[in-house]
C-alpha cells in the first residue's frame, strides 16, 4: 500500500517505548556485516572499496628517467652557466622515451634526452629546452651538435629517482579505501589489471499494495502508479548497490510470500508500506512470521513506523530487511537515514557520515508531538555572504514527493523542541553531497 495522504500532519501522543533515531540505526546496522570481495578490472574498480591492501612488487619509477624534455649536464660542466654567459657543450647523442642511453656523459658533453627517457650514466641534472639556446640556434639554422647552457641546475634538478613515487613493498593504497581517478592511475603504474574490491550489495525491491500499477501501464480508477519502487532503485543505484526490482505483492500472504521468496538471494531486502496503522495485519503478520522482524514506532517525521530484522534461509545464514513506510516523502527519508548506512557498511565504507551545515530558517518548522522533524529545504547563502540560510521546498505532506525533488537538504527539529521560528539558526542534513551550494 502506498499511503499518500498525510497522517503525519496528525498529533500523535508521545510513544514512550519509540525509538530515537540513533537507537533505530543502531539496531538496523546490527543485521548488517561487509560483503566478501571480488576480483574485477581496473577500469570497474572506480568509487568502489578495496578490499586488503595493495603492495607494491616494484619501484615507481622503476629507474631513473628526466621529468623534462632537455639535456643531461654534469654539474661540473655547468657551474659557470647565466643567461649572460651560457657554457657551450657537445651534445654526443640523443635519448628517447622507451629507449636506453648508449653510452655515459663524458665531461664537456651534453646528452639531448627526453620526458621519461631513462638517464644516462655519470649525469646530474637535466636543464630543460628552454633553460638553453637551442630556440635560437634552430631560428638561424646553425648547427646542433653543440648547445649552450644558461642556467647552473641544482643537483638532481629535474631527475626523477628509482622510487620516488613508490617503492618496493611499499603499502600504497590501505584497505578499505574508496578509489577515486587518481587511485586507478596509480593502480595502473604498478601494472596491476585487476583489483580485489568489496563486492556491491544486491537489494531487493518489493513494493505492497492492491492499488499499485506500474508506469507505463493506463491509469484505472483507484488505481496509483508505483513510484516507490523507482524512487528506492534510483536511491540504492546511488548509493552504489544494485537494485532488484522484484515487483508489487497484493494484499494476501500468498503474494507477499512469493515476493520474498524470489528475494532471498539478495543481501537487502526493502519494502514498502504495509507497516503503518491502519496499514492491512496480512503484510505484517508475514514479515514477522517468516524471521526476525520487528515493527517499531520511531521518535522522527516523517517515517514514524519501521520494520526491520532478518529473513532466514535455507543455507542457515539470513537476508536483512527494512520495511519503509508507504507515504513517498517518508521512503525517501528512511533511505537517506537507514538504508544509505546500510549499504555503506556492506560495501566496506564503514559509518557513513552526511555533510551538514548551520542555516538560519525562513520560516518555521513545527513540532507538535515532539518527534525529531525533517523539514525539507532549500539551502543558499545569504546574501550578505554571511552564512546560509534555508527556505521550505514547498508543502511538508509527506505525500508531497515534488518538495523532496526540490530539497537539497533536510532541516532538522530537535524531538525535545516545541520547534523553531524564522531566522531560528538549525542543522541542515544536506542531501546532494557533491552540488556545491549556490
Amino acid at each position: 500500500m502506498a499511503d499518500t495522504h498525510d497522517h503525519d500532519s496528525h498529533y500523535h501522543p508521545p510513544d514512550p517505548d519509540a525509538l530515537s533515531v540513533e537507537e533505530a540505526l543502531r539496531l538496523i546496522l546490527s543485521f548488517f556485516s561487509v560483503l566478501p570481495a571480488e576480483s574485477i578490472p581496473l577500469l570497474d574498480a572506480i568509487d568502489r572499496v578495496i578490499a586488503e591492501d595493495l603492495r607494491s612488487e616494484i619501484d615507481v619509477p622503476p629507474f631513473a628517467n628526466s621529468a623534462m624534455d632537455g639535456y643531461a649536464v654534469r654539474l661540473a660542466d655547468v657551474k659557470t652557466a647565466t643567461p649572460e654567459t651560457p657554457v657551450e657543450l657537445d651534445v654526443s647523442g640523443v635519448v628517447a622515451a622507451g629507449q636506453l642511453p648508449d653510452h655515459q656523459l663524458i665531461e664537456g658533453a651534453a646528452i639531448r634526452i627526453m620526458t621519461g627517457a631513462p638517464i644516462p650514466e655519470g649525469t646530474d641534472a637535466v636543464v630543460p629546452f628552454e633553460d638553453t639556446d637551442e630556440t635560437d640556434r634552430r631560428r638561424e639554422g646553425t648547427t646542433q651538435e653543440t648547445i649552450g647552457v644558461r642556467v647552473n641546475p641544482k643537483p638532481g634538478a629535474n631527475l626523477r629517482m628509482p622510487g620516488e613515487d613508490v617503492k618496493r613493498d611499499e603499502i600504497v593504497i590501505p584497505a578499505r579505501s574508496v578509489l577515486g581517478f587518481a587511485d586507478i592511475g596509480v593502480i595502473a603504474s604498478l601494472g596491476i589489471s585487476s583489483v580485489s574490491v568489496i563486492r556491491k550489495p544486491v537489494v531487493a525491491i518489493i513494493s505492497t499494495g492492491d492499488e499499485l500499477i506500474e508506469p507505463g501501464e493506463q491509469p484505472e480508477a483507484g488505481k496509483i502508479y508505483n513510484s516507490n519502487a523507482y524512487t528506492i532503485a534510483a536511491a540504492i543505484q546511488r548509493y552504489g548497490a544494485i537494485p532488484r526490482l522484484i515487483g508489487v505483492a497484493l494484499d494476501t500472504s500468498e503474494s507477499l510470500n512469493q515476493m520474498l521468496d524470489a528475494s532471498m538471494d539478495a543481501d537487502m531486502i526493502l519494502t514498502s508500506a504495509g507497516v503503518s496503522r491502519g496499514d492491512y495485519d496480512v503484510v505484517k503478520e508475514v514479515l514477522v512470521s517468516r524471521g526476525q522482524i520487528a515493527i517499531h514506532s520511531v521518535r522522527m517525521k516523517p517515517a514514524r513506523p519501521l520494520a526491520f530484522g532478518a529473513f532466514p534461509t535455507s543455507d542457515g545464514h539470513a537476508v536483512p530487511h527494512l520495511g519503509l513506510p508507504g507515504n513517498p516523502v517518508a521512503v525517501a527519508v528512511v533511505l537517506e537515514l537507514f538504508a544509505r548506512p546500510a549499504v555503506d557498511l556492506m560495501s566496506g565504507r564503514g559509518e557513513s557520515k552526511r555533510r551538514t551545515v548551520q542555516a538560519k530558517l525562513d520560516g518555521p518548522i513545527t513540532n507538535r508531538d515532539r518527534r525529531r522533524v525533517y523539514a525539507r529545504v532549500v539551502v543558499y547563502r545569504s546574501e550578505d555572504g554571511s552564512g546560509y540560510r534555508a527556505r521550505p521546498s514547498g508543502g511538508q505532506g509527506s505525500g508531497l514527493l515534488t518538495t523532496m525533488a526540490r530539497a537539497n537538504g533536510l532541516a532538522i527539529c530537535p524531538e525535545d523542541s516545541p520547534g523553531l521560528k524564522a531566522d531560528d539558526q538549525a542543522t541542515v542534513m544536506l542531501l546532494d553531497w557533491s552540488t556545491p551550494i549556490i
